[in-house]
């Protein structure tokens, strides 16, 4: 449509502060996933010294620590990474179910983006397929995808 205003956040680290939460459950996963989330950051302008990482035991733990950032108003944007594999009990539907429904309601009740960069994955092959570096690495699009939401809502203002 013609004539529309158009809002859009751009990728741009420099003057943003960003937390990064990993689980450290499925860390040969998760690691990579952490690695590519830091890589977009410097990618996009950013000081690898200016980024937070805290480290938590799952994913299950994310919501409470992204709410927790989130609430403290220090942050633009707060990345959550973690790696649910499917097993053979329901657990993965309550840890990956829960997990997603807290990030966004941390999200939701604080006003500031929380990217859910969790792979919630049928097959360890799927999680390597997805946390592998370069392209395509889930963590720096979860990145992206913060600098993007701050972005915009430094144009949206207060």
């Amino acid at each position: 449509m013609s004539g529309a205003r158009l809002l859009e956040g751009r990728l741009e680290a420099r003057g943003r502060k960003v937390a990064v939460i990993a689980a450290r459950f499925n860390d040969f996963i998760v690691a990579s996933l952490l690695k590519g989330a830091q890589a977009a950051w410097v990618r996009h302008g950013g000081e690898l010294e200016d980024l937070l990482v805290v480290r938590v035991p799952g994913a299950f733990e994310l919501p409470v620590a992204a709410r927790k950032l989130a609430a403290s108003g220090r942050y633009d944007a707060v990345v959550a990474l973690g790696c649910v594999i499917r097993g053979g009990t329901p657990h993965f539907e309550y840890v990956a179910g829960e997990c997603a429904g807290g990030l966004q309601r941390a999200a939701l009740e604080t006003l500031v983006p929380v990217i859910f960069g969790v792979l919630t994955v049928e097959t360890v092959e799927q999680a390597i397929e997805r946390a592998a570096t370069g392209e395509g690495n889930k963590g720096g699009e979860a990145m992206e995808a913060a600098l993007e939401m701050a972005g915009v809502f430094a144009e949206l203002g207060s």
